[in-house]
């Protein structure tokens, strides 16, 4: 018998871990410390609020399905600054709007593959990706990383079947934090264009990335289209997660392949959203330079606090963008150990078992710290919490 769909993939694993708060206290002295999730939970900025308020009052037309690929004033803004950010070319007509990064993952997906194709994802990998591709009946290819936490384009070409469509990579990375070489990511657009398959960039946290000037060098290839497709999320950059506004970059004739999809799931993405990253976009690059700062900001004071921790056998495995990823010492399974540490400790984590194929052991010894809502105090608070743990935790 076939199975659904929705059969063939996991349970969303951050919804599992919340899970494990049923029927636990968090007494006032020592209240939950969340870092499960990679999501801002201080609203947006005022100004964008009011800019958002005020579409909602005044034009009719955001409240009416809006065009499939999204507000043009949106595509192009994002196009601009693109091709400004990358020193490339970008045009309007090579981005659409999505319902939040996943879908525009989902959407490459479904221009990209058929029933039994293969995707090569670095491992950890991120789950929702992985979600996507199991419920499109697509094989899943890990591509363990190395001890640098970044994956090696030589192993990844030895993975490369007929049936592979695609490489995806996420960088700033989710789960593993590292920012990944410029020079590397250029090693796999070399490597997908001459075996003819496509590069999916996932972007999500460029925003926050430690290095200046651009991430990569890709969009100054006159023919990046051929081979790239980009994503890209508006949802930590200007705190929307709620209103799911992503991106998806790429060739026109790849766009009107998108198009099918975005029109048969959402008809369009939502426009009030749109509107508020449209003015973000154009009013709060000074204040998402500062956000940046404070984000950089504490991932050194992870890096700083770090020396806390090592003499009880943790290891920093991985530093940036929204995420630290660490290697436990306890002699048990992350499994156990990320629910033990929501009663022993008032830490909800997720273990490094969520973003790693099933049989794959190294997870047991790794969790992830998303930091993106403690601030220099709260850090502290979280390793001084982690440092009392018995070794037998």
């Amino acid at each position: 018998m076939t199975l659904p769909r929705t059969a063939t993939t996991f349970f969303p694993p951050v919804m599992e871990a919340r899970r494990w708060l049923d029927g636990v206290d968090f007494p006032p002295d020592r209240p939950l410390i969340n870092v499960s999730q990679a999501a801002p939970v201080d609203p947006p900025p005022e100004g964008l609020r009011r800019a958002m308020a005020e579409v909602t009052l005044n034009n009719d037309e955001a409240h009416l399905y809006g065009p499939v690929l999204g507000l043009p004033e949106l595509r192009a803004e994002l196009a601009r600054q693109t091709a400004e950010k990358y020193a490339g070319v970008v045009t309007d007509e090579q981005v659409c709007i999505t319902s939040g990064c996943n879908q525009a993952f989902a959407a490459a997906i479904a221009t990209l593959c058929g029933e039994g194709d293969e995707v090569i994802i670095p491992t950890p990998w991120y789950f929702n990706h992985k979600m996507w591709l199991d419920m499109s009946g697509v094989t899943a290819v890990p591509l363990p990383v190395e001890a640098d936490m970044l994956p090696d384009p030589e192993k990844a070409a030895a993975s490369i079947t007929p049936r592979t469509r695609a490489i995806a990579l996420v960088t700033p990375n989710n789960p593993g934090g590292v920012e990944y070489p410029a020079a590397l990511v250029q090693e796999f657009f070399e490597l997908a264009r001459r075996h003819g398959i496509a590069l999916i960039l996932d972007e999500t946290y460029r925003d926050f990335h430690s290095r200046p000037g651009a991430p990569h060098a890709l969009f100054r290839d006159p023919d990046w289209h051929d081979t790239l497709i980009h994503l890209y999320s508006f949802s930590k950059a200007y705190r929307l997660t709620g209103h799911r506004v992503g991106a998806l970059i790429a060739s026109r004739a790849r766009l009107a392949e998108v198009e099918k999809f975005l029109d048969t799931v959402a008809i369009c993405p939502a426009q009030i959203g749109q509107h508020g990253a449209l003015w973000g976009m154009q009013n709060l690059s000074a204040w998402l330079a500062e956000e940046r700062e404070e984000i950089l900001a504490r991932r050194a004071a992870i890096a700083d606090l770090m020396p806390k921790l090592e003499p009880q056998g943790w290891e920093l495995l991985g530093l940036g963008g929204y995420f630290a990823y660490m290697r436990h010492p306890f002699d048990l399974s992350s499994a156990d150990l990320a629910r033990n540490l929501v009663r022993d400790a008032g830490v909800l984590c997720l273990p490094g078992t969520m973003f790693q194929p099933e049989g794959d052991r190294r997870g047991e010894s790794q969790l992830r710290i998303a930091f993106a809502n403690l601030d220099a105090a709260g850090l502290k608070v979280l390793f001084d919490r982690l440092a009392a743990l018995p070794r037998n935790a």
